[in-house]
């Protein structure tokens, strides 16, 4: 019997509401199959699905999947088969599933595929759970066999960041596939990051224009001031076999 997924809720009931929002460059741009496209279209919607599931800088030759491409250039498989195929390939399970614990994979497939940021604590548990008892198969499957993949992406759009745009602020959230997959908080304290690095002496900054430079006669007010601290040549010392007692005890007359 297979476990049921843990129930879990938006962290804040803003998420539940449909925003306004106003085009602008931040807004992503929707590649679709619903109308027919063209060899070029399909080019831009096939990089735009390999952009959104893999992170910038793992988008390599030997990681694209030429089969798959096939099968969605000739309609035999939909966008959403095709993003099943980009996220179970072995190229993407490498980069991140093995480099990563369940609940920081859990997170970047909710950010890849569903298009928007974790909830909470709760839902990476939940989708960790589905992770540990199906598979990483079975939670790719999970996950855009959904309610919400379907209702925002459907069969034929390739998935977006939904929600980028921050309010009151002029630039939108960072991209998810410019941020770094790997080494998350988890992995960080098992390598002993953060390192605290301990100096015995003090550098204190000193800004390039207010640096002395070769010559300056105010790189040489220490040294004049230890000679104006420096003690005389102190008297010489007399040997007592060079000394004349006789001559110097007082004589009665």
């Amino acid at each position: 019997m297979a476990i049921p997924l843990l129930q879990y809720a938006p962290k804040s009931q803003n998420e539940r509401v449909a925003g306004y929002e106003v085009g602008s460059e931040e807004q992503p741009k929707v590649y679709s199959t619903e109308n027919l496209p063209s060899p070029t279209e399909m080019d831009e919607l096939i990089w735009a699905s390999y952009r959104q599931v893999f992170s910038e800088h793992q988008i390599l030759k030997s990681n694209r999947q030429t089969f798959a491409e096939s099968q969605l250039r000739y309609g035999q498989i939909t966008v959403r088969d095709f993003i099943r195929a980009l996220a179970t390939s072995p190229a993407f399970l490498t980069l991140n599933y093995e480099t990563n614990s369940n609940y920081r994979f859990a997170e970047i497939c909710v950010q890849r595929i569903l298009g928007r940021d974790i909830y909470n604590e709760r839902e990476k548990i939940a989708w960790s759970i589905v992770i540990a008892t199906k598979g990483v198969e079975g939670f790719i499957d999970a996950v855009l066999d959904s309610e919400e993949y379907l209702d925002n992406f459907g069969y034929d759009t390739v998935p977006y960041q939904r929600r980028r745009i921050l309010p009151q602020q002029a630039k939108g959230d960072t991209p998810f596939n410019l941020k770094t997959p790997r080494y998350g908080a988890y992995h960080r304290s098992q390598l002993g990051f953060p390192q605290v690095v301990w100096q015995n002496q003090v550098r204190r900054f000193i800004p390039q224009d207010k640096r002395l430079r070769e010559g300056d006669p105010a790189g040489y007010l220490g040294m004049a001031r230890s000679l104006n601290n420096a003690q005389g040549n102190p008297p010489p010392r007399v040997s007592t076999f060079n000394m004349n007692y006789e001559a110097l005890v007082p004589r009665k007359k």
